[in-house]
Formats: structure tokens, C-alpha cells, sequence
């Protein structure tokens, strides 16, 4: 481990310690660096009409299954809160038509890491887009079917969808926002906020089809399922619950909090609920992929090798380390046909954070861009790299032109001068 990954895992037990000294020492080194704003073959989707743009998370694409129109937010600020009350404009964009847009409706529960859950539904992914919404005092889900307008309420927000369009997967966003901000919503309060590890439930099946919601686990199932020590007396929380291509299994980080001290693992579960396997128990998964239905590659940490890029086999203990150049944590996916891989990097001393295009064990950067002071800490945007349907684009979010706005990196063309560069930063950013 690094020295600046040593001092970040320090400072980690002590959040406001470690924001104003990572704040200090970036506008340090910021001072002596070069100045950049990007490098890269990089293009603008969005406009500048002094409004914000972000599409959200890694783990979806915002185009539609003809790679011509591109889903996306607008908002006027996306810097002075995690998760706004201001609502936030749903906009679709038509490439092929000078990225002119229209507004398709407005979304009234969303934040600065994931959005709302914006998303085109499968299995066609060509008419209707579902995301979540906060309507009659509650938070629910929206399927709209853009062409006729016609819109079906579940009444309860999604966070995985499965690709057939059948079903969705849910968590506690409220629990999730008051414990790591930037990632639930704001509308409603944690009803279990004095309930360390709540005995009621923290998944939820959703079938979008008839509307029916099933709990399926609660928080004290995790602690029951091989426990440790560390999590009594703790405070619990889940998060990033994806799918695998199928939909028949799905990976979850269980999370806890003793004290100073934070612990995650990778547990893989059915989509009923049943079967729960613990994939990675060595305190430490970041953020993850499914390659295909039974192995999944994540930025984690291992007793025996560190931290790195590892492609796990689901139900075994059988892994490899990738990517060894790789030190950092970043968003990772994989192509549409599995065979390449895109991610990024947190910005590193000098606010400069990089995407990776990765084939057949080659890592090229394919871009450069710096992140404003002004985007920080749980305001900041991270790139969340994203492949289209063909699997030849790549979109990200980002904000080195002062607002975040959404971008495409042509990933096979690069005029970047450091492609050797070895990725340094911070981790467990979620």
C-alpha cells in the first residue's frame, strides 16, 4: 500500500480531520502542478446553458437500444446538497440530431452520486424508461413509456432493475441517506435512525409487472449470516444491490460501523432472498461488476495480496488479481460482449482524475480531467464511465468546464502523454 493510501485509510477513522487535510494538501500540490482542464478525445453531449447535467451511476447506460437517444438529468445546482429538494429535469437527448433534447417530465427524489434511478426498462429498451419519483408524500418508482406519454406508479422506489423489465431489487434509501449521504434521498427520515441493526426488513422484490413489493431480507439476517464479532453493537446499513445479467442472483455490500471502525463484505444472494454466500470478508469491497452470470470484478481489498482489481467466482473461493498497474479504486464494467473493460479514478493530488480503457490486459488512459475544488467530498462528481448498447462509446459525467455536464471519450483514440502512468488516490469512496 502506498503512503497516500496508508494516510487515507488512517484518516478515514476521523472524517472531518480527513477532509480538511485532504483538502489542504490538494490545493498544495494543486499550486505547483500544470494546469489542465482535459486531455483526451473527449465530445460534449449536453449544452451550455449554465444548467447541470449528469446521467448517475456506472452499473446502467443512458442510451437507448439503438445507441441513438441518451437519457440524462438536469438540474440548476448539484453542488450545495447531496440530495436536493429542488426536482430535476428528466431530458432526453438525440445524437443524431445535433444532441437536440426535450424535457420528458420531472423527477422530485434524486442525488448527486446515483441520480434517480434513471434508466431505459428491458427487455426492448427502446419505448419506456423508469426512475424514481416522490409523489403523495411518498417514494415510488415511475415506468413512462415516452412515445405515448403514458406513465404506471409502483409505489415504491427501485434501486436494480432486471433486465427483462419484470422486476426490481430496493433498499432503505432513507437509512442509506442519513449514513452515507449522497447516495439515498432526502425526502422522508430514517424511521429506524436509533435502531442500530433494525429487525425489519432492508431489501425488497418488486415486480413491475403487477406492483406487488415482497421483503426479502432484513438487516438482522446479515448479521445472523456469518457473524462477526465487529458487528455486535454496530450500526448497519446495505448498498449496491446489482443484478447479475439473468437476474436470478444479485451481489449486495453489507456494511457496518463500530465506532471509528468501517467493514464491508460482498455477499451474493438469489433474488428470492435464499442462498447467501459470503464472497469477500477481508473489510473491504468498493465498487463492483458482473462479467457475466457467475464472476464479479471489484476493487476490494485481500489479506494475503492488498487492495486491487479482482475477478471473483461466485459460490467459491476462487479469484484472480487483474489489472496490477491499477491501485486505485474506480467504477469498473464490462463491455457488452465481455471483453473489454472501462474505469476510472478519484481525482488524484493534482484534482485530475482519468479514465481507463483495458483490452486484453492492456490499460490505456483515453482521458484526463480535472475536478474543481467546487465539486468535493460528497458533492463530487466521479466520472462513472458507461458503455453504450454496441459497445464502441463510452459517456461519462464530469465537471472540468465548471458544471457538470455529460461527455463521450472515444476509447480508441488517445493523445494522452502519460498512458503509463500508475493510478494513485483515494479508496471506498462507495
Amino acid at each position: 500500500m502506498g503512503i497516500e493510501n496508508k494516510i487515507n485509510a488512517f484518516l478515514s477513522r476521523m472524517p472531518a480531520v480527513k477532509k480538511v487535510t485532504k483538502r489542504l494538501y490538494q490545493l498544495g500540490m494543486y499550486t505547483i502542478s500544470p494546469k489542465i482542464k482535459s486531455e483526451g478525445n473527449i465530445s460534449k453531449i449536453s449544452p451550455d446553458d449554465g444548467m447541470e447535467y449528469f446521467f448517475g451511476y456506472y452499473d446502467k447506460s443512458p442510451w437507448d437500444a439503438t445507441d441513438r437517444y441518451m437519457l440524462c438529468l438536469r438540474a440548476k445546482d448539484t453542488y450545495s446538497s447531496v440530495a436536493p429538494n429542488e426536482p430535476a429535469e428528466i431530458i432526453l437527448f438525440d445524437t443524431q440530431d445535433n444532441n437536440s433534447y426535450k424535457v420528458l417530465g420531472k423527477t422530485h427524489t434524486w442525488n448527486v452520486q446515483q441520480g434517480c434511478m434513471l434508466q431505459w426498462l428491458g427487455p426492448d429498451y427502446k419505448e419506456k424508461i423508469i426512475y424514481n419519483d416522490f409523489r403523495d408524500g411518498e417514494l415510488c418508482s415511475v415506468i413512462l413509456n415516452i412515445n405515448t406519454n403514458q406513465e404506471r406508479v409502483i409505489s415504491m422506489a427501485v434501486y436494480s432493475v432486471g433486465n427483462d423489465g419484470k422486476f426490481a431489487l430496493t433498499l432503505d434509501f432513507s437509512r442509506l441517506h442519513r449514513l452515507r449521504p449522497g447516495y439515498g434521498y432526502s425526502n422522508l427520515p430514517d424511521l429506524y435512525k436509533d435502531e442500530k441493526c433494525p429487525d425489519r426488513p432492508c431489501i425488497w422484490h418488486v415486480n413491475l409487472e403487477t406492483g406487488d413489493i415482497t421483503p426479502i431480507l432484513k438487516y438482522t439476517d446479515f448479521v445472523n449470516f456469518q457473524q462477526r464479532e465487529e458487528m455486535l453493537g454496530a450500526e448497519h446499513k446495505v448498498n449496491h444491490i446489482m443484478l447479475n445479467p439473468s437476474g436470478n442472483r444479485f451481489m449486495v455490500l453489507h456494511r457496518w460501523i463500530n465506532g471509528t471502525n468501517k467493514y464491508t463484505r460482498l455477499v451474493t444472494i438469489n433474488s428470492d432472498g435464499t442462498d447467501m454466500y459470503n464472497l469477500n470478508d477481508d473489510n473491504m469491497t468498493s465498487h463492483c461488476c458482473w462479467k457475466n452470470e457467475h464472476e464479479i470484478l471489484a476493487f476490494a481489498h485481500k489479506k494475503s495480496e492488498g487492495n486491487g482489481y479482482y475477478l471473483m467466482k461466485d459460490k467459491t473461493p476462487q479469484y484472480e488479481k487483474k489489472f496490477l498497474e491499477l491501485t486505485s479504486d474506480g467504477h469498473p464494467s464490462y463491455s457488452p460482449d465481455g471483453s473489454m473493460v472501462v474505469t476510472d479514478t478519484y481525482p488524484d493530488r493534482y484534482r485530475i482524475s482519468r479514465v481507463y480503457y483495458i483490452n486484453r490486459n492492456q490499460i490505456n488512459i483515453v482521458a484526463k480531467v480535472f475536478a474543481p475544488f467546487k465539486y468535493d467530498n460528497d458533492v463530487r462528481c466521479d466520472l462513472h464511465p458507461r458503455w453504450n448498447r454496441l459497445g464502441d462509446k463510452i459517456c461519462v459525467d464530469s465537471v472540468f468546464e465548471g458544471k457538470r455536464g455529460l461527455y463521450l471519450v472515444n476509447i480508441y483514440v488517445s493523445n494522452i502523454s502519460d498512458n503509463k502512468y500508475k493510478a494513485r488516490g483515494s479508496i471506498n469512496n462507495e
